[in-house]
């Protein structure tokens, strides 16, 4: 009898807690809330407004539509790359609007929604390295970001290259111009951005012309809760569907930017990768 009793009382807290990861949807009703994980360091994405100091980006103005789609305030709050997904894990955060690279490997880990950008990973260098392209970082030092793809997808391209990371895509950079690696890797989205801000001084840099991968964005969603990546891809389809996802696009991304992309290279139309 007291087996049995155990058993039930065990049966009984697996089906709470089932309920309650699969009600995450209503828990953000509840509390009125969306929070929403950004970088808040990676201009166009997420960045903060040296005016307003207010958290301003692509990827804001996504997870604002979000929010607004179900009803509730949009909270942002910033994140290190290599905390982005256990924060989500752990609930610290709703929804990641993070850069954040979908891949095979995560999809073990988190849930993605619909594509949001997709962009390639390049190396910025500076010229007197007499680094010509990618091939050329053999037996040599670069520097990136901490917790993100850029670090396996150079190694991957470049089996004998050494790589230094950063907590910060900032810290990276400056570690690049105070000579503590002959390479910069990051999205090339990233790299123009980085490039513009060299100012007069970008004459003496150059971004290598060979991508080390392609990277498709997407929007991290906790693992199983289905009712939240339905809404957040409903979101992106009806901004699709609207023309507004490309107004927002060209926006932070368009030739009137300092990224000056002149087309639009994908939809938010899939969930699925290659590989």
């Amino acid at each position: 009898m007291r087996i049995r009793f155990i058993a039930s009382l065990v049966a009984a807290a697996f089906a709470v807690a089932g309920a309650a990861h699969a009600d995450q949807l209503a828990d953000i009703k509840k509390k009125g809330e969306l929070v929403v994980g950004v970088l808040g360091t990676d201009e166009p994405n997420s960045f903060i407004d040296p005016k307003t100091r207010e958290l301003i980006g692509y990827e804001v103005d996504l997870g604002k539509a979000i929010a607004k789609k179900i009803g509730v305030k949009p909270v942002f709050k910033q994140l290190a790359v290599a905390a982005r997904i256990p924060e989500l894990q752990q609930g610290h955060v709703d929804i990641l609007a993070a850069s954040l690279t979908h891949n095979k490997e995560r999809e073990a880990q988190i849930d993605f929604s619909l594509t949001t950008f997709v962009t390639g990973q390049k190396v910025l260098v500076k010229k007197a390295s007499g680094i010509k392209d990618v091939a050329d970082l053999a037996g040599k030092r670069v520097v990136t970001v901490k917790g993100g793809t850029q670090e396996p997808n150079v190694r991957k391209a470049v089996p004998t290259v050494e790589v230094v990371t950063f907590e910060t895509t900032q810290q990276a950079f400056l570690a690049l111009q105070q000579g503590k690696g002959v390479g910069y890797v990051n999205d090339e989205s990233s790299l123009i951005d980085d490039f513009g801000k060299l100012g007069a001084r970008n004459k003496d840099y150059a971004i290598l012309p060979t991508n080390l991968s392609v990277e498709p964005l997407a929007l991290g969603i906790k693992k199983g809760e289905s009712a939240v990546k339905s809404i957040v891809d409903d979101t992106l389809r009806d901004l699709e569907k609207s023309g507004e996802a490309e107004k927002i696009y060209f926006k932070w991304y368009g030739p009137n930017t300092k990224i000056k992309f002149t087309t639009r290279p994908f939809k938010f139309e899939s969930d699925k990768i290659d590989g």
